[in-house]
């Protein structure tokens, strides 16, 4: 059964209150690791089940709902850069907060985009009567893999779309469509869980291994900190904050354990930890230094807050700002260094020289 998160409940009741004025084409926009693609499940099954619930879900007992579990559903089309048009059901996934990076790169290669034949496969069904007589579903995700040879055949089905046909278009990064897909679809956005919705989670959903830190650090993305979490996130977080947390470090010397953490620790290897991922931690711990400096709060690393304080006392909020800038442009190139040692040693001095005070 497609499952509605805490946080997402409000914008579910919206779309229920709104029955047969629901738009033909929705875009489902908000940061990775919220559930949009969970989301956009649970509304294309509440649209195929023959008795939806008085909550607008699906009941998961009738034959659509059958045929839609099995991945059999005739009526509902999936567009994906991976599985086609699979249909069997996913979590959310791909790029998020937490070592995305290598994924986002990959989507702009041909074999990580929607291309053109999927569309025009799902238009080719979409022009044949529904399989009950009722209501189809197409759901595109994420949407921004579209090239834009696809956009524009997509276009021509949102500007006349077949009767009774409903479109989700799933985006962590909507301003990456083209222009004229975003006025033909409806837009909602997926809002950051607040603190009640975060407290309901973990009767729910969220077991011990999520634990406020892995929170902190995916930027309070609940379902990235539960990826995290699974990936042993735990044990990483509490290295890095360890080799951080230290009064002074030794860049070459932490470089060269680095190199061998992302290249020989099986731990790591087994959770996917990549130098995207490493680049992005220490962005975020150097984002919580300057907020730090600033009398601002400190969002990814509240529990190292004291010791980012310690660490922060003989730098300003100038040089550390100025760091956290470099550290974009690190990232930019994080995803083929020339040389993995020569990278992180190059990374680990410009922030030693920030924490010094010593200008660039």
């Amino acid at each position: 059964m497609a499952v509605i998160h805490p946080w997402l409940e409000p914008l579910w009741a919206q779309w229920m209150a709104l029955g047969e004025r629901l738009p033909h084409a929705l875009l489902i926009a908000g940061a990775s690791g919220l559930g949009k693609r969970d989301l956009a499940e649970a509304l294309a099954a509440s649209l195929l089940c023959d008795a939806p619930g008085t909550d607008g879900q699906a009941c998961g007992h009738c034959m659509p709902c059958q045929w839609r579990t099995s991945g059999n559903h005739p009526d509902l089309h999936r567009l994906s850069p991976e599985a086609g048009e699979s249909q069997s059901p996913t979590e959310e996934g791909g790029s998020d907060e937490t070592g995305g990076g290598e994924n986002k790169a990959k989507s702009t290669q041909g074999a990580t985009q929607i291309v053109i034949g999927q569309v025009r496969a799902v238009q080719e069904a979409l022009f044949v009567t529904a399989h009950r007589g009722g209501k189809r579903v197409v759901i595109v995700d994420p949407a921004e893999a579209m090239n834009p040879f696809t956009a524009n055949a997509l276009l021509k089905l949102l500007e006349e779309p077949p009767d009774g046909c409903t479109f989700l278009l799933v985006s962590s990064t909507p301003r990456r469509l083209i222009p004229t897909i975003r006025s033909r679809c409806q837009q909602w956005h997926v809002p950051r869980p607040g603190a009640d919705a975060l407290r309901r989670w973990p009767g729910q959903e969220r077991d011990e291994s999520v634990s406020d830190s892995l929170l902190a650090l995916c930027g309070g993305m609940p379902l990235a900190a539960k990826r995290l979490a699974a990936r042993g996130g735990s044990a990483l977080f509490e290295r890095f904050t360890g080799d951080l947390g230290e009064d002074r470090i030794d860049p070459l010397r932490l470089a060269a354990q680095w190199e061998a953490w992302l290249k020989k620790d099986k731990a790591a290897l087994a959770a996917g930890f990549s130098l995207m991922t490493l680049v992005e931690w220490m962005q975020r711990w150097v984002s919580d230094l300057a907020a730090v400096r600033l009398g601002g709060r400190v969002r990814y690393f509240p529990a190292q807050a004291e010791r980012l304080a310690v660490l922060s006392e003989g730098s300003s909020a100038a040089l550390l700002v100025g760091c956290y800038n470099e550290f974009i442009h690190i990232r930019r190139v994080a995803t083929h260094p020339l040389n993995l040692r020569l990278f992180l040693e190059d990374m680990l001095m410009r922030y030693a020289r920030a924490l010094k005070g010593v200008q660039p």
